[in-house]
Parts: structure tokens; C-alpha cells; sequence
């Protein structure tokens, strides 16, 4: 069975997905100094979910480069919007394996990194990227605003079988 806080985070993902529905290439790219783009935003996102799900849980890589693109405390930068949408959807895909087996047990464990316990356990890891994805939910619908955009989703949500 999924556990709870697997089944957050994935509807935390469908809300980011539609709070992109009708967001243009152009739109996605575009910055407001001094935030990010929404294509950063979304290759963000990835990028910490690769790292969490992919790096630390199972030592694989299977977007080199990403974090150097869109990682935290890296330069700016307005990539393809195209391109994140591919490598999030990816990686969500990637991960998901992995985070189906996650048991009650597993989430008070913790990863290891270059023979380093790793802080937080894998439950924090997992709470900390559901509220991330909130973060940059409310700050891409900052963008669309900007951007012009109305009738934007309100949020939250249909929560017809999320785990309370």
C-alpha cells in the first residue's frame, strides 16, 4: 500500500500541473526579476526530486547536468520549457518506482552521502518536498498573474482520495 505522504506528494504534483495548464513556452521562459522563470520553477522541482529519490535513495543518475541548470544557489537561468516538462515527468516517473515501496519503517531511516548520514530522515525528505511544491505553486500563479493571466485554478484541488 502507498503510504500517505506518497500519495501527498503526488497530488501536490497534479495541482502543479494544473495550476501550468495554458502557460505558453514563451510565458514559461519569461522572467520578472527577481524570481525565477516558471521552466526554471518546474526543472527546480525535478531537480530535487532526483536528488532525494533518484541520488540519495538508489545512487542512480538519470539527468546529469540538471542541478547545475536548476539547482539551488545556481546562477539564473530560463531553460527550455519543453525540456523541464520532460526531464520533471521523467524523473516523477523514475522516482515513483522507488517511492512505492516506502514503508512507515523506511521513512524514519536515513539516506547516506559519500559515507555521511544524511540529517534529515527520509520522511523529513519527503514532507520537505511536498511543501516545496506548494512554494512554487503559489509562486508560478505570482508569475501567470504578472504574465496577465485569469480565471487561474483555485487551489486547492479535488482531495477525493488524497490520505488525510
Amino acid at each position: 500500500m502507498t503510504h500517505p505522504l506518497v500519495t501527498q506528494l503526488r497530488f501536490a504534483r497534479r495541482e502543479l500541473l494544473r495550476g501550468l495548464e495554458g502557460v505558453s513556452a514563451e510565458e514559461a521562459q519569461h522572467r520578472f526579476l527577481p524570481m525565477n522563470c516558471i521552466s526554471w520553477m518546474v526543472g527546480h522541482l525535478a531537480d530535487q526530486e532526483h536528488r532525494y529519490w533518484l541520488g540519495l535513495a538508489q545512487a542512480k543518475n538519470i539527468a546529469p547536468g540538471l542541478n547545475d541548470l536548476v539547482g539551488y544557489g545556481k546562477p539564473a537561468s530560463t531553460p527550455p520549457w519543453d525540456e523541464m516538462l520532460e526531464t520533471w515527468g521523467r524523473i516523477t516517473e523514475a522516482a515513483d518506482e522507488y517511492l512505492d515501496t516506502l514503508t512507515a519503517g523506511d521513512l524514519d531511516g536515513h539516506y547516506a552521502w559519500k559515507d555521511t548520514q544524511w540529517d534529515e530522515n527520509v520522511g523529513g525528505l519527503l514532507m520537505r518536498n511536498i511543501f516545496h511544491y506548494w512554494y512554487h505553486i503559489g509562486e508560478i500563479q505570482a508569475v501567470r498573474q504578472r504574465l496577465g493571466h485569469t480565471d487561474l485554478p483555485a487551489f486547492i484541488g479535488d482531495l477525493t482520495g488524497v490520505a488525510y
